[in-house]
């Protein structure tokens, strides 16, 4: 059975943004930013770049948002780009059997020192990689399929990746999906100005990526953290 919703499941950092410009320059489908956002902030009352209008933009009852997610939206497929992070005590899970599920990974020294540039002193927390493994087990768990992708392959062979996972999610592939116009996409969260300035730029997947970063201190404590959970979503990734 095709997918029509689709969730997709990354930590911050990870190619997230492209993956959503990828799917909403489709025809057939409507992307949403980060539902959960303003939720997240109301709940943990976290500080984060503009958290004021995000909540304000956004909406801050994980209910209704929940309820959207499991919902049809006004074209053939419903793409929601999530952070694992932002699903905490207080967010539903109920409508998981609603959605098909996809997983997009990165290994973690490549997030952090990304993440770093934007917002400093990461926590392991903050990148989602717990996370991450622990929703892929729940979904797991309730007998509904998951579908896992790397964003390194994707830099690296971005049609034949995105050929392989609409075959996972049994959707035509469209050619549409490795190009975008510059300057984002009209369904941009607000928080668009403080972090996608080079996805802005864009205009379709980067090219493959060098060697991986070193990090040092506390980076290099937290990458390591992470790295159990990078390496259990990596095994099951699909390959090129």
């Amino acid at each position: 059975m095709p997918a029509s919703n689709i969730a997709m499941w990354s930590g911050p950092r990870n190619l997230s943004t492209a993956m959503m410009y990828a799917f909403g320059a489709r025809s057939d489908c409507a992307v949403w930013d980060e539902p959960f956002y303003a939720a997240y902030l109301r709940l943990t009352g976290l500080d984060h770049p503009m958290r004021e209008a995000i909540i304000a933009a956004g909406e801050p009852d994980p209910a209704r948002v929940a309820s959207r997610c499991a919902a049809p939206a006004d074209r053939p497929l419903f793409y929601q780009k999530h952070m694992t992070h932002h699903m905490v005590p207080g967010v539903p899970r109920d409508w998981f059997g609603s959605v098909a599920h996809v997983f997009l990974i990165r290994h973690p020294a490549r997030v952090l020192a990304s993440y770093d540039r934007k917002r400093e002193r990461a926590t392991l927390d903050d990148i989602g990689f717990r996370q991450q493994a622990e929703i892929f087990d729940a979904v797991r768990a309730q007998g509904l399929p998951v579908t896992v992708i790397d964003s390194a392959e994707i830099r690296a062979a971005p049609e034949p990746m995105l050929r392989r996972l609409c075959a996972a999610l049994a959707i035509p592939y469209d050619p549409a999906m490795t190009r975008w116009p510059a300057g984002g996409h009209k369904d941009d969260g607000v928080w668009a100005a403080h972090w996608y300035d080079a996805v802005h730029r864009s205009t379709g997947f980067a090219g493959a990526e060098g060697p991986l970063p070193v990090l040092d201190g506390a980076l290099a404590g937290v990458c390591a953290e992470a790295l159990p959970y990078y390496e259990k979503m990596r095994a099951e990734a699909l390959r090129p």
